[in-house]
């Protein structure tokens, strides 16, 4: 391998070494028209002989490469010479294929499998000239004036490098067979804070907690994770164990088991040591042991996997489901074990008892596990999904039940079930002729009870017809039937809006009824009803009833007196009453509202369909959301149907158009963005708004509106984060172009 200079051949790459006359980082200049070919084993070397560019070999599997930047130095043996950076992250190609820096400027990456270009660096027509990979490990692109267009450090793959700078909504993504499918990633969020989450929207490390705003990350050379103000001030610092030693080589990479590690190399092993980790305990990292697994620790202090489930005859691990379970089932219990679920689970928490916990798990038919613990107050967390996970520790209180069958699990080919009888079996006549009479018995009780109950129901419906409508407020939710909700509606008499009817309670107590006009399964309907009906916040709509009869699927909500918001936006009288401020309040309630939605709850709840028609205005105009929970996809109504980046998008657009008293999202947000780079702001505002608008708020509003709408959902802002910035606690960045993404090249 050859460490100052490229191969000479002509179809290969040309690198050609300057000094510090061009550059501060002696480089290898690549100019354009270079190309590097799988076959022919080509790479290209920093000056300093540390890092080589070229095609790898990504997986056990023949024809499967990747090109990318990895370690190179003669004291680093070839197995251990780490990758650092991947073009496009997941790509692999075939042996047939090339990297070339085309006479546009542009790095192309052709597949000779597919027979295009897969990936691009996306610089075509921006004046490159040449490319370089610098001696700290940076590939970069540049122009006549020295000046970097593109840069591998901007574009990272699971791996930082010392002095690479890592800024926010930027990503390290842990390195998989299929890295696009990844769980996990390392994520820097709007206010500096670096986030440890598994599949996005689990967080389960963080830096700790600062003050400070406009921050960056990077590691130093001396071996420290620092997270930076504008000055360059360390706000937040971890170090590694040989901190400020004589360490040659260093790198920060999230692992494949959703771990964060520093790396430094130890030159007398010929190896690297992890000198640092984000989360200590292994098994604390979310979902550590996939999605039927409990993570356990040997006597090595090394983390294990084990199954609490049923196993399969080819060992695999299943969680049962009650119809699996030929002879019914039971709870197996586990001390000083915390299981949870994944991909959104269907679970709740009650307050109840050990020995309680369990027993409610085995007398629910969905529930798989449950999990007991007492934090100052006793509770049981009812698990209703078949993708579950934890941990064990001697050091926990909580005791966890697991469901399984009592026999055979009938879907498991390794458990039999027990081989019939050989004999048949006698024939035991005064046992039929007891059986029968008991039977007839027992019929005819049951037809008379249920003939008198009939007539005692009507008699006592005609007295009180209308007396579990009396008390709306009770216990619970109002459960009505169909003829009953015509009966409030006035046969759908009065509509206020998309599917949505005005009705009176027999005490007077108005209400709104929608029409969801959409299939749902009942069990599921039920479920998704009771706990929007158990979530409380005065933004939020009240869910006061329902009615689940055959194919009707209706919700009851208390009335707002001056109804939707898209009302006032669309007529020019009703339009006044919304001043500046009221518009402002406006924002800010509804982001309350969805934040607490998305974080406040026991469980996540999306929207799944914000906008104007679904923020109400009571008495006061002060807004409240409504409809949240349920998300209409296919003519199906879903609950919890959307992500919180969908929410976020919505939010954006709702934003936008009280500013401007405008509907036209897409039109609108390239014209208010446009506006407001030239300096024009004040010119989005609607022009129907009596008084001067506060020039302040509205550039808040904009920046964190056009977050919310970028075109990469990684990029939008949590609601919390949103609710922050409108109401002044949290400064925010200017955002790029919400259409058209640009990344950021800057050294």
């Amino acid at each position: 391998m050859l460490e100052q200079e490229c191969l000479p051949r002509a179809p290969l790459l040309l690198c050609i070494f300057i000094g510090f006359l061009l550059h501060p980082i002696v480089t290898s200049v690549i100019p354009l028209g270079s190309k590097l070919n799988v076959v022919d084993n080509d790479s290209c070397v920093s000056s300093n002989g540390d890092f080589a560019l070229g095609f790898f070999n990504t997986s056990d599997e023949p024809n499967q490469y990747s090109v990318g930047i990895r370690f190179n130095s003669m004291s680093i043996p070839y197995s251990q010479q780490t990758v650092v950076w991947v073009a496009g992250a997941h790509l692999t190609v075939g042996n047939g294929s090339y990297l070339e820096l085309n006479m546009e400027g542009e790095l192309v990456l052709f597949d000779s499998l597919q027979g295009v270009v897969v990936w691009t660096s996306g610089t075509g027509n921006r004046s490159v000239v040449s490319a370089a990979l610098h001696d700290n490990g940076n590939l970069v692109l540049i122009d006549r004036e020295q000046k970097i267009i593109w840069q591998s450090f901007g574009t990272p793959s699971d791996t930082l490098l010392p002095g690479q700078i890592f800024s926010p909504y930027q990503i390290l993504r842990a390195a998989t067979r299929n890295p696009m499918s990844s769980y996990y990633s390392l994520y820097m969020n709007a206010s500096g804070y670096l986030l440890l989450r598994f599949e996005s929207n689990i967080t389960y490390w963080t830096s700790e907690n600062h003050s400070a705003s406009n921050l960056t990350a990077s590691l130093t050379t001396s071996g420290a994770l620092q997270l930076r103000d504008q000055s360059l001030k360390p706000v937040w610092s971890v170090f590694g164990e040989d901190h400020n030693d004589s360490v040659s080589y260093r790198f920060l990479r999230i692992d494949a088991d959703g771990n964060l590690r520093l790396y430094s190399w130890v030159d007398t092993s010929k190896s690297w040591r992890s000198v640092w980790q984000a989360v200590e305990n292994q098994c604390k990292v979310f979902a550590t042991c996939g999605q039927h697994g409990v993570c356990v620790f040997d006597d090595s202090g090394s983390a294990n996997c084990m199954c609490p489930f049923e196993k399969t005859e080819n060992n695999k691990c299943l969680v049962p489901n009650e119809q699996e379970c030929e002879s019914g089932s039971t709870m197996q219990t586990y001390k000083n074990t915390h299981l949870y679920g994944i991909y959104h689970p269907d679970d709740s928490v009650i307050i109840s008892s050990l020995q309680q916990c369990g027993q409610l798990c085995l007398n629910d038919p969905q529930c798989t596990v449950a999990t007991f613990s007492n934090n100052g107050s006793p509770q049981c967390s009812i698990m209703k999904t078949e993708y579950v996970t934890g941990y064990a520790d001697p050091s926990l209180s909580s005791v966890s039940f697991v469901k399984r069958c009592s026999g055979p699990f009938a879907v498991n080919p390794g458990l039999m079930k027990p081989p019939p009888s050989k004999l048949p079996p006698r024939l035991c006549v005064p046992c039929l002729i007891g059986a029968a009479s008991g039977t007839f018995f027992v019929v005819a009780i049951l037809q008379l009870g249920t003939i008198f109950y009939i007539y005692t129901r009507k008699i006592s419906t005609r007295r009180q017809d209308n007396l579990a409508l009396t008390c709306p407020n009770s216990k619970g939710l109002i459960v009505l039937s169909f003829s009953e909700i015509k009966s409030l509606t006035e046969d759908f008499k009065n509509q206020i809006g998309s599917n949505m009817f005005k009705g009176v309670l027999p005490d007077n107590h108005l209400i709104a009824v929608k029409d969801l006009n959409a299939s749902i399964e009942v069990r599921k309907f039920r479920s998704a009803v009771v706990k929007i009906g158990s979530i409380h916040h005065k933004n939020l709509v009240k869910l006061e009833g329902y009615c689940c009869e055959f194919n009707h699927r209706f919700l009851v909500y208390e009335y707002a007196k001056n109804g939707s918001l898209d009302k006032y936006i669309d007529d020019s009288n009703l339009c006044k009453q919304l001043t500046w401020r009221k518009r402002i309040e406006i924002c800010s309630s509804v982001a309350k509202a969805i934040c607490y939605l998305h974080s406040g709850c026991r469980e996540f709840v999306s929207h799944g369909n914000l906008n104007c028609e679904n923020v109400i205005l009571d008495e006061n105009l002060e807004a409240k959301v409504t409809e949240f929970g349920f998300a209409i996809v296919n003519g199906e109504a879903i609950y919890c149907g959307a992500s919180a980046e969908k929410d976020a998008g919505d939010f954006g657009k709702l934003v936008l158009t009280l500013l401007t008293g405008c509907r036209d999202h897409e039109e609108l947000c390239e014209w208010t963005y446009k506006e407001w780079m030239e300096g024009r702001a004040s010119n989005v505002v609607d022009k129907r708004i009596d008084g001067d608008s506060n020039l302040e708020e509205l550039e808040r509003a904009l920046r964190i509106a056009f977050w919310c709408l970028q075109n990469d959902e990684l990029r939008r802002p949590s609601m919390c984060e949103v609710m922050r910035v409108l109401d002044g606690t949290l400064s925010v960045d200017p955002p790029p172009p919400p259409f058209a993404l640009k990344e950021d090249n800057d050294p």
